[in-house]
């Protein structure tokens, strides 16, 4: 397991792990993680703002649409996984799909630079309700270039975590802790893109147009496919290895076959392939559990992928079905988080923005939980995880599942500080005679600073705690997909948290139709507080179903760190040196 040995360099020759692989490799995949995030991140949080003020979408439907273009930039990372698992090299993947991305952004400036691509501005004086909002074929040209975006973002985000993690052999001491490191650094490469992006792109979008924002996002994204590019002769690849969905489908069906069938008492007589035969795949023990499914390895005479599979076959499925638990507890604890950015940025746009003589973008406020997120990840990496992995034995200083708890322990209190924040600014708004005003509230804008910490917290603990859990999870032949597993927690949360705006309004709405918590285009009009008191409850039951599963939870690979007497002061001195 995590040996660099069936893994090759871009000619197809075995690895020469002083030449491939390593830290020298993984900056070229941090370049390209920074600078793409630094045009996605920046949209994520920004275009709520696009939508509302220059396409004239009301509360609820452009929160929905930044939610479901969040979601689909997750989503995505599920069919690039499956190519890049089954026919195609992570490489060629992310080489084939980035230029979408690319046109995407163009199109969205083309959009966004031609008047009649886009509704007329609002008269001074005029209504917002009153506003043309976008609609036929400007609203196709709209979807069109927000989902070509995610179809590149995708295949990066599959493959990137996945092709940084083969460039580390977890069976070296040196390596192993390198590999633990990449993931927080990969983090850290996506907080400095978002610390790009919000400094950077927000203030272009903002200030000189959206049309030059969208083109600067389109360079950033097509330089980082550059610099990535660039290491391609230092890459360690894995060959696909053939459909993982696949051999899946056949244990069930093979296993539902033969369910009237009795296990010998001898494991090894259940059907084994040998090292060889394995091609790409690992070779994977018989572990106790789920016994219904070894029998799709019983040898009943019959032959065929879909009648008979290898243990190897059945562990695959074993370890995709354990993980569910987790999978379906962490896309409940996740849902809040995109909730809260994107209403945060229009609290924001109702407050008092002024630092000393400037106006600042609300969109901007994520600035400092990003460089709180960068700089906690730096102090976790070099102090806090040597410190805890003397203490623990374990490679990352803790495990996996107990990193993602305190994240989502942290979303909990996160969700109850919004709701206070959020009560306190409807309070000064009726105060001050302003419930019908869209901006100017005598309330500083900081005060969401608190919710933004929090939700810091939760980036630097459950973010690189689920992705590495997920990876290091999955077999060798299904690690893009563990790695999209992750993503696709975050964009079903998201989806699951648009349906719960439609679903909270629909329950909260009058009979005549007005009255629902989320309704209009006035912030103050609706009962945003109570919106959030409900994600609250939400998230605390949340992380107590996940607490529940998390501590059944057996891991397949053990987390200890890998001692090896000969080199163990040569390791921690080149740990020490990255």
């Amino acid at each position: 397991m995590g040996s660099s040995s069936g893994l090759v360099d871009w000619r197809g020759r075995p690895v020469n792990t002083k030449k491939h692989g390593g830290v020298r490799a993984s900056i070229f995949i941090h370049a390209l993680v920074l600078l793409s995030n630094a045009a996605n991140i920046a949209n994520i949080l920004n275009l709520v703002s696009y939508l509302r003020n220059e396409m004239h979408m009301d509360v609820a439907r452009a929160s929905t649409m930044a939610s479901n273009f969040f979601a689909a930039l997750q989503m995505f990372s599920i069919p690039a996984a499956f190519l890049a698992d089954s026919y195609i090299k992570r490489f060629y993947t992310v080489l084939i799909f980035g230029p979408i991305e690319i046109l995407g952004y163009i199109l969205l400036a083309v959009q966004a630079h031609v008047p009649s691509l886009h509704p007329p501005p609002c008269t001074p004086g005029q209504q917002a309700t009153t506003c043309e909002s976008v609609h036929g074929s400007n609203l196709s040209l709209l979807l069109l270039g927000l989902y070509l975006i995610p179809i590149g973002d995708g295949a990066a985000r599959a493959c990137l975590p996945a092709l940084g993690g083969e460039q580390f052999d977890i069976s070296d001491p040196v390596e192993q802790r390198q590999e633990a490191s990449f993931f927080n650094w990969y983090t850290f490469a996506v907080s400095t893109g978002g610390f790009v992006g919000l400094v950077f792109v927000v203030w272009v979008e903002n200030t000189k147009g959206w049309d030059l924002g969208f083109i600067v996002c389109a360079l950033c994204v097509l330089l980082g496919m550059l610099i990535w590019i660039a290491g391609f002769p230092f890459y360690r690849n894995q060959l696909p290895s053939g459909s993982p969905i696949t051999r899946v489908l056949q244990v069930l069906v093979a296993a539902f076959r033969k369910r009237k069938v009795e296990l010998p008492e001898n494991p090894s007589e259940l059907k084994q392939i040998n090292k060889d035969e394995a091609g790409a795949l690992e070779l994977l023990p018989r572990t106790e559990g789920f016994n219904c499914l070894d029998k799709a390895a019983v040898d009943t005479g019959k032959t065929g992928a879909w009648s008979l599979c290898s243990i190897t076959q059945v562990e695959e499925t074993k370890i995709i079905i354990r993980m569910v638990p987790i999978f379906l507890s962490a896309v409940l604890g996740y849902i809040p988080v995109p909730l809260i950015l994107n209403f945060t940025v229009q609290q924001g746009n109702t407050m008092d923005t002024r630092l000393g003589a400037i106006h600042i973008s609300p969109a901007t406020l994520f600035v400092i939980p990003t460089v709180f997120q960068m700089v906690i990840l730096i102090v976790y990496d070099r102090f806090i995880v040597p410190f805890l992995r003397r203490i623990t034995g374990y490679v990352g200083g803790v495990t996996h599942l107990q990193r993602i708890g305190i994240g989502f322990l942290s979303a909990t209190v996160a969700t109850g500080i919004a709701a206070l924040v959020e009560t306190k600014r409807r309070k000064v708004a009726e105060e001050n005679g302003l419930m019908d005003a869209t901006t100017g509230i005598p309330m500083s804008v900081f005060w969401l600073t608190f919710q933004f910490f929090l939700l810091g917290i939760v980036d630097v603990t459950s973010f690189v705690g689920l992705l590495e859990f997920f990876y290091s999870e999955a077999s060798m032949g299904m690690k893009s997909i563990g790695s999209s597993i992750f993503y696709c927690i975050l964009g079903v949360s998201a989806w699951l948290g648009s349906l719960l705006i439609q679903l909270a309004n629909r329950v909260t709405r009058h009979s005549d139709g007005t009255g629902g918590w989320l309704d209009g285009t006035n912030l103050n009009g609706g009962k945003l507080d109570r919106f959030y008191g409900l994600l609250a409850i939400l998230e605390l039951v949340s992380l107590f179903i996940y607490m529940f599963f998390a501590w059944r939870y057996v891991y397949r690979n053990d987390q200890k760190v890998v001692v090896d007497g000969d080199n163990k002061t040569s390791s921690e001195g080149a740990i020490n040196a990255i």
